[in-house]
């Protein structure tokens, strides 16, 4: 055991893990002593059981917590923990706690207010926090009933609904590994997922989501129950619960066994797992602590404004993804904000009315979200007048200058400000229901510096945020005090970048150090030392370059680097996000050269999406305005690429040679390009679930076009 320090602390493994005397009180979580669990038992043993593990305790007069003994930073096992990166005084010495203390500590201070709002039959139904505890305990002890073994996976597929978040908090409390799947998995992957985490229960959402794990059920040998959270089972079976049946399951499991296993909990050993999207080969299993989660929410919440009891957020993007489970779950968690669910086709449409009914505080969206936005305003605004055109140019022209201006810190108020912020910003808020939204996020993807500048001319700043599962989510965060256009950000408070083996320009490998690196990659060891050197900085394989006050700016990455026949080194989203600015018709594009003599381009139309998200072969309003511009008179993508239509073709022939003219060599020229039938989306397969170009699997599709354009003319 070690021996405690002068001031009542811990040295474990010769870091001091609780905070120094000078620390502020406020930079310290207070955790209670031996946190009472609820109303409903406080009579119970509150005694650890006897085969834990001994344990590490932190004893601070105000504060206890609890450590597994751990030597390594990492680890690819589902129980062990690890060692945490804890620092002497700062952000990083606070106080370790598990996801059941931040939980109480909320219930505690804020038990009555709204925590998760979701429809039913057309109206809110809220749930309180003490409601969401007493269902996370109730779930916890069902699953417990179920036979969920101590460090075994619960997997989730469906979309975003309190029953989502209350299965995966429940399955923490009672000792699993939360494990999200993304709903547009084949059958295949679900089992890959379910088999890696050895699940002993899946929870998912309805028939469709049901079927494919039925389709694999034979391959899940750790699998035990399967829990359906919406609609009526079609079949019966022993081993299929509807969710109403879950959460009675473990009326009978006594209070004293489900404390006792919370009790058992650590900070730093491993309570959720992030399968990530596996672009190239099978995902891997992200292990995050109860520490990653509970710490990283703090550090993210407290530079970002948050106010307790305040935020309000809508939960649309798949939560299997670190960004949205750290912002809609976790962040809301910690700071006793509201979750409101949007409907399940929120990205097909409905998450613009969503968004008008919630108005919420601080909303999250992915690039593609922003754009589609960005187009429908842009389509809306060609059918106004000629008037109120002239109008909102002008009032975009001051409302550039006025963002501009404030990112810079000079706050100077263009003239006419007030009258374009009353004729045109206030109303274009109050549309999109961001009239009380002080946080705009993009994230997981780049954006760019077309849709950040529509949205300046707006007075409505994007703030880039920028991190990984890996990370827990966020490593660097953008915000209203602190942000540049195009840059993701400052580091955050506790955390450390290093730019390894940087260029004469200064761009080099992100690399991060903090207490939100993960664990390891579950039993993937070398993968593992991949992402995480000896010393234990994480290698984001981006590259990035700071300016002179620590912006941060992503300039490429790593593997999809193009290196050209003649051996130079090409970034593509830059030249990619430069011909999407030239040519506002093009919807997607891609840039292929590697290994190839010379570099060319694959690009898609803005086309109009179906009910179910899938691209159709009508043009979108602005390509159709592109065209009418043109005399064009064109209604369909294939019209234009059969016909071969001049004009379109040619403007956007122009808007290459306009990049070209720009590019440091002529190895960085675009020599050939070709118009493809249709749109990338997530269900053909060109996109991931959070709209990222997964761009091995664009190659393997689009070989044929690929060859045509690098064939010798005999």
């Amino acid at each position: 055991m070690d021996k405690p320090t002068e001031n009542g602390s811990v040295m474990e493994n010769g870091v001091c893990p609780a905070p120094s005397p000078e620390t502020h009180p406020s930079d310290t979580i207070l955790a209670p002593a031996k946190p009472p669990r609820t109303p409903v038992c406080e009579d119970a043993s509150l005694e650890n059981p006897e085969e834990e593990p001994k344990a590490v305790p932190l004893s601070l007069t105000s504060l206890a917590t609890t450590l597994t003994p751990a030597e390594q930073l990492w680890t690819t096992s589902r129980d062990k923990a690890v060692k945490l990166r804890m620092e002497g005084s700062g952000p990083a010495s606070e106080t370790p706690i598990t996801i059941h203390q931040m939980f109480l500590e909320t219930v505690e201070n804020y038990g009555d207010h709204p925590a998760l709002a979701s429809k039913k039959d057309g109206q809110w139904v809220t749930t309180t926090y003490r409601q969401y505890y007493e269902q996370c305990r109730a779930a916890a002890k069902s699953f417990l009933k179920l036979g969920l073994e101590r460090y075994h996976g619960v997997g989730i597929l469906g979309f975003n609904t309190p029953e989502w978040f209350i299965a995966d908090i429940g399955c923490i409390f009672a000792g699993g590994l939360a494990a999200g799947i993304y709903t547009t998995n084949s059958p295949e992957a679900c089992q890959y997922v379910a088999a890696n985490c050895e699940a002993n229960v899946l929870v998912v959402e309805d028939k469709k989501q049901l079927d494919k794990i039925l389709q694999v059920k034979d391959q899940l040998p750790h699998l035990k129950a399967i829990v359906q959270y919406k609609g009526d089972l079609h079949q019966r079976a022993p081993f299929l619960y509807t969710w109403d049946e879950f959460m009675k399951l473990g009326e009978d499991v006594p209070n004293e066994q489900l404390n006792a296993i919370i009790d058992s909990l650590r900070a730093n050993e491993c309570c959720t797992l992030i399968y990530t999207s596996g672009t190239t080969g099978n995902p891997k299993g992200v292990m995050l602590s109860h520490d990653n989660i509970t710490w990283t929410t703090r550090a993210a919440g407290i530079p970002a404004g948050l106010n307790y009891a305040e935020e309000v957020v809508i939960s649309y993007l798949p939560l299997s993804h670190a960004a949205a489970q750290v912002n809609d779950m976790w962040l809301c968690l910690r700071f006793a904000g509201t979750t409101y669910f949007a409907e399940p086709d929120a990205l097909k449409g409905s998450l613009g009315a969503t968004m008008k009914e919630v108005r919420p505080t601080s909303f999250l969206g992915v690039p593609r979200v922003w754009e589609k936005i960005q187009e429908k305003m842009k389509a809306a605004g060609a059918k106004a007048s000629p008037m109120k055109r002239r109008v909102a140019d002008w009032a975009k022209s001051i409302g550039l200058q006025y963002s501009y201006s404030a990112m810079n810190g000079e706050n100077a108020v263009p003239w006419g400000f007030t009258l374009a912020n009353n004729l045109v910003f206030k109303k274009v808020r109050a549309v999109l229901g961001l009239d009380r939204c002080k946080l705009l996020f993009t994230g997981a993807a780049p954006i760019t510096k077309e849709s950040l500048d529509y949205f300046m001319s707006l007075t409505i700043p994007l703030m880039e945020l920028y991190g990984m599962s890996e990370s827990s989510g966020p490593h660097t965060l953008s915000i209203p005090s602190a942000f540049r256009a195009t840059s993701c950000g400052k580091v955050m408070r506790g955390c450390k970048t290093k730019l390894e083996n940087p260029d004469k320009d200064g761009n080099g490998e992100i690399c991060f150090w903090g207490r939100h690196v993960f664990m390891g990659y579950l039993n993937m060891p070398d993968k593992t030392t991949e992402a995480l050197d000896d010393d234990g900085w994480l290698h984001s394989g981006d590259l990035g370059k700071h300016d002179q006050n620590e912006f941060l700016y992503i300039t490429g990455r790593i593997k999809e680097l193009i290196i050209t026949a003649g051996g130079e080194n090409i970034p593509p989203v830059l030249i990619e996000d430069a011909l999407k600015a030239e040519a506002p018709i093009v919807s997607n594009a891609m840039l292929i050269g590697d290994k190839l003599k010379f570099l060319s381009m694959m690009i898609t139309l803005k086309c109009v999406t179906d009910d179910n998200g899938e691209p159709t072969d009508d043009l979108s309003q602005e390509a159709l305005d592109i065209c009418r511009h043109n005399n064009v008179t064109a209604t369909k993508v294939s019209e234009i690429i059969a016909n071969k239509e001049p004009a379109i073709y040619q403007s956007i022939q122009e808007a290459f040679e306009r990049i070209n003219a720009k590019a440091t060599s002529n190895a960085q020229k675009v020599q050939k390009w070709v118009i493809l039938e249709r749109d990338f989306s997530i269900s053909g397969g060109e996109l991931g679930p959070t709209m990222k170009l997964r761009r091995p699997i664009v190659v393997k599709m689009y070989q044929e076009k690929i060859d045509e354009m690098y064939a010798v003319k005999p």
